[in-house]
């Protein structure tokens, strides 16, 4: 493909790296990490500062733009941006199904485990380097906002200033903590969607009944059950989500010679939702991005369980959706995962974890950290994020019910200028 291309007075142009898989073997295999800069046409020989994005997830590649709009366009004002692709994700020598079957259990374990915050956090670096940068500014959203505290925590002198938009984590807190909380708030979404469309809950309590008495396939062969239905609820947790939810299940049912099945477009829908089946990052680490020395023995699957069993579907009571958890049972029914459940396993009792956060370094920091925390957000805790920041000096949090955790891609331009000024804001306060 190009090299480069121009689209709208903007220069798009690829960069691809050659990186180890373990930074810690000194003959690791490679790994390609690709990256895509970003830059107004008419300053594309201008010195500017550059602007590195880590997208959420884990597991997911960064946005591929179509023009200069929302949060891109107001960091293209003064920054030249570059698009990670993640390890593992977009075109960053993918993880999928196929790339790790020709691997045993063992080596699919290994393999994995190099996938998160911190290795890639070095990619990171070894690019900067590449790329002849002294300093860059990064903005992370959701999970990218985890990346943004381990490099701050292990490159502070790599970082102008960073940008956090619904990603403040705990930097100690067990994963059972965070799931204790954030099924909480997926309470708190059920209950809004259910108040605005009541009559969704007999329809989903219709579905659940038509999926728990028949054998219902989806497109791919695979047969589609409560939960994976449940699943879905990880849409409630973005603005605007409740009006789309509600159209889907309108139009759930069709009429047939043989009676009322699930229509095909409802069926297709649903497995377009089961993102895990192409990005299977996702599935593997949701819960090990938290862990440090410990292993989650999967969290959301226990907390579920021994507090929050109303989410444990019966006929009669009242159904709910689910919300960003991962679970066992998804590598006994998801087509793609079928064949990585041992490798699924041993990562959820995997305990050698490496620290993803130095507390005492984020003790002393001295780079401008701007965020954005979302008051009901459902996938981060307000409450954990504000735990954190009280312990990193120079920090400052815009804490507003105004978005949901998509506030970036609902209404970047505005955020990013936000968090933009009250970097400046901290940087004067702190040189004065």
């Amino acid at each position: 493909m190009q090299e480069s291309f121009i689209d709208s007075g903007v220069l798009f142009r690829q960069h691809q790296f050659d990186l180890p898989l373990n930074y810690s073997e000194k003959d690791s295999t490679r790994i390609t990490v690709f990256a895509r800069e970003v830059v107004e046409l008419s300053k594309a020989d201008a010195n500017l500062p550059w602007l590195v994005y880590f997208q959420g997830g884990p597991g997911f590649p960064s946005p591929r733009p179509d023009s200069k709009s929302g949060w891109l366009k107001r960091a293209l004002q003064d920054h030249r941006v570059l698009l990670l692709d993640q390890r593992g994700t977009g075109m960053s020598s993918p993880l999928t199904h196929q790339t790790l079957s020709h691997m045993d259990d063992a080596k699919q374990v290994e393999y994995i485990s190099q996938f998160r915050a911190d290795n890639i956090v070095r990619d990171a670096e070894a690019i900067r380097e590449a790329l002849g940068a002294e300093k860059w500014s990064i903005l992370g959203q959701s999970f990218g906002g985890f990346c943004s505290l381990t490099y701050l925590s292990f490159y502070p002198q790599s970082l102008h200033r960073v940008y956090i938009t619904g990603g403040v984590p705990s930097l100690t807190r067990h994963a059972d903590d965070v799931y204790r909380a954030t099924y909480q708030r997926v309470l708190d979404k059920n209950k809004a969607f259910f108040d605005q469309f009541p009559s969704a809950q007999r329809r989903c309590a219709e579905i659940a009944e038509f999926l728990r008495t028949r054998d219902v396939k989806l497109p791919n062969g695979q047969t589609f059950t409560v939960e994976q239905f449940q699943q879905i609820g990880i849409n409630l947790g973005r603005s605007g989500a409740n009006l789309p939810m509600y159209y889907l299940l309108e139009e759930a049912f069709t009429e047939t010679a043989q009676g009322k099945v699930l229509s095909v477009s409802f069926l297709q829908a649903m497995l377009s939702e089961q993102s895990y089946q192409t990005n299977p990052i996702y599935a593997f680490l949701h819960e090990p991005i938290y862990n440090q020395g410990e292993a989650s023995v999967w969290s959301a699957h226990r907390i579920r369980n021994a507090e929050y069993a109303e989410f444990n579907y019966e006929p009669g009571k009242p159904f709910l959706f689910t919300g960003e958890m991962v679970y066992p049972w998804m590598f006994d029914q998801m087509q793609n995962l079928l064949p990585l459940k041992q490798a699924a396993e041993a990562l959820a009792t995997k305990s050698d974890w490496p620290a993803l956060y130095d507390v005492e370094k984020l003790a002393e920091n001295t780079v401008p950290v701007t965020c954005a925390v979302y008051a009901d957000d459902m996938y981060v805790e307000m409450d954990y994020s504000r735990e954190t920041l009280k312990g990193v000096p120079n920090s400052r949090a815009w804490i507003t019910n105004e978005y949901e955790h998509n506030g970036l891609r609902a209404d970047g331009e505005r955020i990013l200028d936000k968090l933009i000024d009250m970097g400046v804001q901290i940087k004067n306060i702190s040189t004065k």
